[in-house]
C-alpha cells in the first residue's frame, strides 16, 4: 500500500525530521499539532482555550489537505502540560468535535511540550 506524505502551508510546517501527516490507504496519521500560527510560526495564545483553538484549527487544515476532515477522525491523543487544564480544553474540543460519531480519545499530562506550549494533539482519521 503506497504512502503519501501530506504537506500544506495552511498548518504549521514541521519543525523537525517528520511529515505533517501520512496518508496510507484510507487512513490519515497526523503529527502532533501545537498552537503555532502557520504563517508566522509564532505560538498563539498563552492560555489553554486559545491554544486548543489554534491546535484544532491547524489539525482541521491538515486533515482537509489530506482529503479528510474533523468529522472523519477516529482517534485523537491530547498531550497537556497541566491536567488542571482538562476541563477548559474539553470545552473547546467539544466545539470542534460535535458528533454524532465522536472519535476515541486519550488525554495525558506530560512534563513539557515543544516551544513550552500547553497542548499538542495528534489524530488518526479516515481519508
Amino acid at each position: 500500500m503506497p504512502r503519501v506524505i501530506i504537506k500544506t502551508d495552511q498548518a504549521p510546517a514541521a519543525i523537525g525530521p517528520y511529515a505533517q501527516a501520512n496518508k496510507v490507504g484510507n487512513l490519515v496519521f497526523t503529527s502532533g499539532q501545537i498552537p503555532l500560527d502557520p504563517t508566522t510560526g509564532a505560538v498563539v495564545g498563552n492560555e489553554i482555550c486559545a491554544q486548543t483553538t489554534q491546535v484544532l484549527t491547524n489539525l482541521k487544515a491538515l486533515l482537509e489537505a489530506a482529503g479528510s476532515g474533523l468529522e472523519k477522525v477516529v482517534k485523537t491523543t491530547v498531550f497537556m502540560a497541566d491536567m488542571d487544564d482538562f476541563a477548559a480544553m474539553n470545552e473547546v474540543y467539544a466545539r470542534f468535535f460535535t458528533g454524532p460519531e465522536l472519535p476515541s480519545r486519550s488525554a495525558l499530562a506530560v512534563r513539557a511540550l515543544p516551544k513550552a506550549v500547553l497542548i499538542e494533539i495528534e489524530a488518526i482519521a479516515i481519508a
